[in-house]
C-alpha cells in the first residue's frame, strides 16, 4: 500500500467517525449542545444584518433562496438559524412590498456519519410547525421550504456552481479534514498544549490553512456574486496557539487519559497515537485566508466568550437534569469526542474517563474562570 493511498484510508476513516453523538439519549449531541445554541443567539445580529443586506442589495429579488447551513450536526440547533433566515426574509418582503414571496431551498450539509434520520423524523416537522405559528399562513408557510440533507465533507465541492445564496457555519470550521502530518511528537498531549513543540504548532496551524483555504474556494465557486456568508469558529482572541483560551478543555481531556494509563487501563503508547483533528484559530489567522483566497470581502470579524458554566441544561427535559455545570461540561464534551474516543481505545473505557474528565473539570471550575471563545466572520461574494 503507497503512502498516499494510506493517507486517503486515514481521511476516509475520520470522516466515517468525525461526527457528534447521534440519537436523543444522555450523551446525545441533541442532549448537550446548549453552548453551541447560545453561540448562534450571540451571533444572530451578524446573521441578520448579513440577510437583512443581502436581501435589501438584490434586485429583482430571487424566485428561490437558496441557504446552506454547513457542519449542521443533529439537534435543536440543526434548523435554528434556517428558521431565523425564512422569518428575516418574510418579514422584509412584506415590509419593501415585494412580489411573490420567494421560495426557500434549504442544505443541511454534515460528514455522512450524522444522525440526518433524526433531522428529516423528528426536527423537520417542528420546524414547519414553527414556521406556520410565527409567519402565519398555514400550511403554505411550510410548503414553501424545502429541506435537503447533503452529506459530505466541507471542504470539498458540495452544490452546484453560483446556486447559493446565503451559507452559514458555526462550531464545525475548527475541526480539520485530518490529523496534521508531523504531531507524533506531542506524546501525551492529546491537542496542541503549553508543553507542545513549535513544529507541532506549525503543522495544526499549516493543516487549518489548506483546509480553510480549501472551503473558501469551493464556496466562491458555490455562492453567487453578493452572496453572504457568516462562519462562526471555536477560536481564540489571543495571539498564541498555545493559550488556554483555546487549549484547556482538551489538556483537561489529556489528564483524564493519562490517570487512566497510571491505572493500567490504557497503554501508554495508544494515549501517544491519539490526537484531536482540529484547530482553533485567532481572528488575525481566520482574515489572513479569507484576504489570501480573495473571492470574499470582510464585513464583520469579532470575538465572543462564553462560560463552560453555559453548558448547564436549558432544555427542560426531565431526562437531562444534572447534579451540576462540570457534569454538564463533561456530557458536552463526550457528545462531542466520545466517537473519535472510541475508535481509538474502545468503547469499554469511556465511562471511566469520563467520571475521571468529571471531577477534573470540577477541581478546575471551582478554582478559576473558564471560557469558550467563538471567532465569528461576516462576507460578501465579491461580483
Amino acid at each position: 500500500m503507497t503512502k498516499q493511498t494510506q493517507k486517503q484510508n486515514k481521511r476516509m476513516k475520520l470522516a466515517q467517525v468525525l461526527h457528534m453523538n447521534g440519537g436523543l439519549g444522555k450523551s446525545s449531541y441533541a442532549s448537550n449542545s446548549l453552548v453551541q445554541r447560545k453561540v448562534i443567539s450571540i451571533t444572530k445580529p451578524i446573521i441578520e444584518e448579513a440577510m437583512t443586506e443581502f436581501y435589501t442589495r438584490m434586485l429583482p429579488s430571487p424566485h428561490t433562496i437558496s441557504i446552506a447551513d454547513l457542519g449542521c450536526s443533529c439537534g435543536p440547533n440543526t434548523l435554528l438559524v434556517a428558521a431565523e433566515l425564512v422569518k428575516i426574509i418574510v418579514k422584509l418582503r412584506q415590509k419593501l412590498d415585494r412580489e411573490p414571496p420567494p421560495e426557500f431551498q434549504i442544505h443541511l450539509n454534515d460528514l455522512p456519519g450524522n444522525d440526518f434520520n433524526s433531522i428529516f423524523r423528528y426536527l423537520l416537522p417542528m420546524f414547519r410547525e414553527e414556521l406556520r405559528e410565527e409567519i402565519g399562513g398555514g400550511e403554505e408557510a411550510g410548503r414553501r421550504c424545502f429541506v435537503s440533507g447533503v452529506p459530505g465533507s466541507f471542504y470539498g465541492r458540495l452544490f452546484p456552481t453560483k446556486s447559493l445564496h446565503f451559507v452559514h457555519s458555526s462550531y464545525s470550521l475548527m475541526w480539520l479534514s485530518k490529523v496534521p502530518e508531523g504531531v507524533k511528537m506531542n506524546k501525551e498531549n492529546i491537542y496542541i498544549a503549553s508543553t507542545s513543540p513549535q513544529n507541532v504548532i506549525n503543522a495544526y496551524y499549516e493543516q487549518f490553512q489548506r483546509d480553510f483555504s480549501s472551503f473558501l474556494i469551493c464556496r466562491s465557486e458555490e455562492v453567487i456574486g453578493g452572496g453572504r456568508m457568516v462562519l462562526t469558529f471555536l477560536g481564540r482572541k489571543s495571539a498564541s496557539a498555545r493559550s488556554k483560551e483555546c487549549c484547556y478543555i482538551w489538556e483537561l481531556l489529556s489528564l483524564a487519559l493519562k490517570q487512566l494509563v497510571l491505572e493500567g487501563v490504557i497503554e501508554k503508547e495508544k494515549l501517544h497515537s491519539f490526537h484531536i483533528p482540529q484547530y482553533t484559530p485567532s481572528p488575525t489567522e481566520v482574515k489572513a485566508e479569507v484576504e489570501k483566497e480573495g473571492s470574499f470581502t470582510v464585513n464583520r470579524l469579532e470575538v465572543s466568550e462564553i462560560t463552560w458554566a453555559s453548558c448547564g441544561n436549558d432544555f427542560h427535559l426531565p431526562e437531562l437534569v444534572a447534579s451540576g455545570n462540570e457534569y454538564n461540561v463533561a456530557k458536552c464534551m463526550r457528545s462531542v469526542a466520545e466517537p473519535l474516543l472510541i475508535e481509538h481505545f474502545g468503547e469499554s473505557v469511556i465511562d471511566r474517563l469520563f467520571e475521571k474528565y468529571r471531577e477534573i473539570i470540577f477541581d478546575r471550575m471551582s478554582r478559576e474562570e473558564t471560557k469558550f471563545f467563538n471567532v465569528t466572520i461576516s462576507m460578501t461574494r465579491r461580483e
